[in-house]
């Protein structure tokens, strides 16, 4: 509106034949009449831009890093060590990201992870899947480590997922150790497998080795369990929850380590975050089969194992699942729904810092 009047008042004063409006107004405040009638404004100086917000997306290879950023498109590639991830958080510092995005791809990225954390910034690891399916939403059907860089960048300024907490290295450790134990049961049973078809000649040789695998396995489960006594916190968890009947000390273990945020969330959020909440399958009229997908498959496969021990020997486990399976539910069906009932009983342990307590009608 100012604006319009001083254009108004220089417009009457350099062309007053061009106006009706009678006598000149005396100039608004703002307009100096100068010798000559030449005007002049006096304006305010323009104030400094501000910064643009700007999402970060990382490509990690096992090479070299590529990063990207949005909405102002950059590109930069370092190789992937310590010494260049020192270059690419400097790359980073005068760009003030809102949130960096990575996938989770194996392992690779968990150097990288840390290092950004370490410094300071919002961290977010997300499903490569996620990233796959925005791509072709975006119409980006080629794939090359620097456009997954940038769709990593668009998909942090569209979707906003949450970053990664700060894990500690006692964490970091423990989990390492509880991933090299999978390893060694997939090793171990695989080679029990080749055994009972194997030559005569090679047995003893498959015996030896499972003879070897099952030591190392022995190692690690008595490293697991001097860790977890290690830490007050982890400790008292895992108290908590070895009394639930069907829990055990791998169990136990796993679900310290591999999904902190047990006590943290309400059941509904830490069902679909393990992938044993059902997510229906409609459309239209159609009223499919409602089904369990994605979630941390690790926490998924022990928490299957336990359930079936407690659909056996925890009161409340056991009699729900008689009643799913009178109710004519398959024997998958009813174990994911006891999976689901488990987890909300940890859960809600936890949470509370309660211990389990048997229902009334059990108590001797």
């Amino acid at each position: 509106m100012a604006k319009n009047t001083i254009a108004g008042a220089l417009q009457a004063v350099l062309h007053p034949e061009s106006t009706d409006a009678g006598p000149l107004a005396p100039p608004p405040a703002g307009v100096i009449l100068l010798a000559g009638m030449v005007p002049a404004v006096i304006t305010a100086p323009a104030p400094a831009p501000s910064p643009v917000a700007c999402w970060v997306g990382i490509d990690v290879a096992k090479a070299h890093l590529d990063a990207a950023t949005w909405p102002i498109p950059e590109r930069v590639r370092v190789t992937r060590d310590e010494a260049s991830l020192a270059e690419l958080i400097a790359w980073l510092r005068p760009r003030t990201p809102q949130l960096i995005v990575l996938e989770a791809i194996g392992g690779l990225e968990t150097l990288v992870v840390g290092t950004l954390i370490e410094a300071t910034f919002q961290t977010a690891v997300i499903n490569p899947r996620q990233a796959r399916d925005f791509a072709k939403a975006l119409g980006r059907l080629a794939k090359t480590d620097a456009l997954g860089a940038e769709v990593l960048a668009r998909f942090g300024h569209a979707i906003r997922p949450e970053p990664r907490p700060w894990q500690a290295e006692a964490a970091q450790e423990l989990a390492a150790v509880l991933q090299r134990r999978r390893q060694v049961v997939a090793m171990l049973t695989a080679e029990k497998n080749r055994l009972a078809s194997a030559h005569r000649q090679v047995r003893p040789d498959i015996q030896t080795t499972i003879d070897w695998l099952e030591g190392r396995l022995k190692d690690l489960d008595g490293d697991l369990q001097r860790r977890v006594r290690a830490s007050p916190v982890w400790r008292a968890q895992e108290e908590l929850l070895r009394r639930v009947p069907g829990i055990g000390p791998v169990a136990a273990t796993t679900l310290v380590a591999i999904l902190p945020e047990l006590g943290t969330l309400d059941r509904r959020q830490i069902s679909a975050l393990v992938g044993v909440c059902p997510f229906n399958r409609d459309s239209g009229q159609c009223r499919g089969r409602r089904m369990i997908f994605g979630g941390r498959a690790g926490v998924r496969a022990v928490l299957y194992m336990a359930t079936v021990s407690a659909s056996r020997c925890n009161p409340v486990i056991k009699a729900f699942y008689a009643r799913l399976r009178a109710a004519g539910k398959p024997a998958k069906v009813a174990l994911t729904a006891c999976m689901r009932k488990l987890l909300t009983i940890l859960n809600a342990i936890l949470r509370t810092k309660t211990p389990w307590q048997p229902p009334a009608e059990c108590r001797s």
